[in-house]
């Protein structure tokens, strides 16, 4: 197989994250690069690396660049995606600045795989939450067509960055302490805490804040769906790692909960956990780290027998972000999509 000289451009949650999963993957790359805002060295699970500051020279000869899109990051694809693909490289890229952009394929593999290979160079990952509530849903799309969908959302501070880890860890010492809880990445403490509130507020749709909107623009364009009815709630809630999500979905016919256990039992990256009588269900705490789209507490609406109830739990880091990156360019190369450079 050939090998491709791969760059990571993000060295934050999820840039590290990236380079972890190009490891243990063993991703074809005969080397790697790591950019961010400035040169430095950094360990990156137990391995340092030369960070090197993003420059549009720093893309001369890259076949494959990721873009984080956090932290240091943000707002790297804006100056330098389309510059990468100039200069030959395929883009994949984690932020948000070019999912809605007609000419960027917006890919979950196991949902979507084929939009790759419309690519012009540019494909982007959807929003963290966004993906894993499509991943569970599109077996069950194809089986009976989608027509409304219903979601809210628990999504940990991770999704924020490593600051807002690090604000959760000092508030609940602070709180066992006595001492006084101050908080400054969030509009309000949230140790022992809800915050309904993730990004701010648009002109789009009338009372919904920014991921919201996310999840219901970018389910339809992967779906390809334009007017498939989606309604999000997104609260930021207490828990380090991974998002859980109840998702209420109304289908065209009918589906049993056991159809749609088997349905998504044997679909990719795809995990039920479901024994409810015994307790057994997804929780974030066990999503963190792993890489499946875990599945639970599969129900029918007791209001219609049209909808289905479930509980949606997935690594934000990973699945949510990293992993799912990987995967687009993995399958890139398996269907040629991409072009090999010895």
């Amino acid at each position: 197989m050939s090998k491709f000289k791969v760059a990571v451009v993000g060295a934050g949650a999820v840039g590290e994250e990236m380079v972890k999963v190009l490891r243990q993957r063993d991703f074809p790359m005969s080397e790697l690069t790591i950019l961010a805002r400035s040169n430095r060295k950094q360990m990156i699970d137990g391995i340092e690396y030369d960070v090197k500051e993003t420059s549009a020279d720093a893309f001369d000869g890259i076949d494959i660049a990721f873009f984080a899109g956090t932290e240091g990051a943000r707002g790297a694809s804006q100056v330098f995606g389309w510059m990468a693909v100039e200069k030959g490289a395929f883009v994949v890229d984690n932020g948000d600045d070019f999912r809605m952009d007609p000419r960027v394929p917006l890919v979950v593999p196991e949902v979507n795989g084929d939009a790759i290979a419309n690519h012009q160079g540019f494909v982007a990952n959807p929003n963290c939450s966004t993906i894993q509530m499509v991943h569970a849903l599109a077996p069950l799309h194809a089986i009976a067509r989608m027509k409304r969908i219903v979601v809210s959302t628990y999504q940990s501070v991770s999704g924020t960055g490593g600051a807002a880890i690090k604000e959760l860890q000092q508030q609940a010492k602070d709180y066992a302490a006595g001492k006084k809880v101050t908080h400054d990445i969030y509009p309000a403490q949230i140790f022992a805490n809800l915050i309904p509130q993730i990004s701010s507020l648009r002109d789009d749709f009338d009372g919904y804040y920014g991921e919201e909107i996310k999840m219901i623009k970018e389910t339809r364009k992967i779906f390809g769906i334009d007017d498939l009815a989606v309604s999000a709630t997104c609260v930021r809630v207490p828990v380090f790692r991974a998002h859980s999500e109840t998702v209420n979905v109304e289908f065209e016919k009918p589906i049993t909960p056991d159809q749609a256990r088997k349905a998504l039992a044997g679909w990719p990256g795809i995990e039920v956990v479901d024994d409810p009588a015994a307790g057994r269900y997804p929780m974030p705490l066990f999503a963190e780290g792993t890489d499946p789209t875990y599945v639970g507490r599969i129900r029918q609406d007791s209001c219609n027998p049209n909808t289905l109830d479930m509980w949606v739990v997935a690594d934000n880091i990973r699945k949510g972000a990293a992993l799912n990156a990987v995967q687009i360019a993995e399958m890139a190369i398996e269907k040629q999509w991409i072009g090999n450079r010895k």
